[in-house]
């Protein structure tokens, strides 16, 4: 069988590998002991299983929110939720890429974001101002990541008033204002083809993403009932006894 992924190697019957389940539905998923993968990627040396769980949701959904962008080397990328999963993996994979990185975040994070090499801004009143100061005027995109909705407009203001150049895939803009939005097109293309190199960069510590909790698989509830309430602040992991 083979995996998918840049430089993914064929897998063998019995070898460790993460991916992603074939869904039955859109955006449907469960707790198991078993799943049938859709894509898988072998799992390389150095790379705990725990920490691979982590990256195929982050890292697909920022690398084609990215892409859908735009952008490029050397420009200036506004992620809007960089304490968010998806936004933490967006602001690494726009500063490996050449670009410049500003991220609202909230203290979780907000220092750890800051050693990556993004420059960063709290939510809230004044953000325009405090972003477009950092940028040294508008950045050339926005990337809304977060959980919170009514906050397009400031965004589109970020950017010098250009609907167009706002990307967000956690508010669909269902009030017509021009956003760009990826997940719910018709024909959505999933960037699963760069999983494996972001998991040899995770293997060699250079890609990372924030691990909140882990949990039993009994107590996948528990890790529910927190994700449902936002207060996980990093990804909840489900564990299995036989993980190795």
């Amino acid at each position: 069988m083979s995996g998918i992924g840049e430089g993914v190697t064929d897998v063998m019957v019995g070898d460790r590998v993460f991916g992603v389940p074939d869904y039955i539905g859109y955006q449907t998923a469960g707790a198991s002991d078993y799943a049938v993968l859709e894509v898988w990627i072998p799992a390389l040396e150095g790379l705990d299983l725990t920490q691979a769980a982590t990256l195929p949701m982050a890292v697909e959904t920022a690398t084609r929110s990215i892409d859908l962008l735009g952008l490029t080397s050397g420009q200036t990328l506004m992620v809007n939720g960089g304490g968010t999963m998806t936004g933490f993996a967006a602001v690494q994979i726009a500063l490996m890429r050449g670009a410049k990185v500003i991220a609202s975040a909230g203290e979780t994070y907000a220092a750890r974001l800051r050693e990556l090499g993004a420059k960063v801004t709290p939510y809230g009143d004044g953000m325009v101002e405090r972003v477009r100061a950092l940028a040294g005027g508008a950045p050339d995109f926005a990337l809304h990541t977060a959980l919170v909705k009514g906050v397009l407009p400031d965004l589109i203001k970020i950017v010098d008033g250009d609907p167009r150049r706002v990307m967000s895939f956690s508010d669909f803009d269902e009030g017509g204002l021009g956003v760009r939005t990826t997940g719910r097109e018709k024909g959505v293309v999933h960037r699963y083809d760069v999983l494996g190199r972001y998991a040899q960069l995770a293997a060699e510590g250079r890609f990372t993403i924030p691990i909140a909790g882990t949990f039993a698989l009994e107590d996948w509830r528990e890790a529910l009932d927190l994700s449902n309430n936002q207060r996980a602040r990093g990804k909840l992991v489900l564990l299995l006894d036989r993980v190795t």
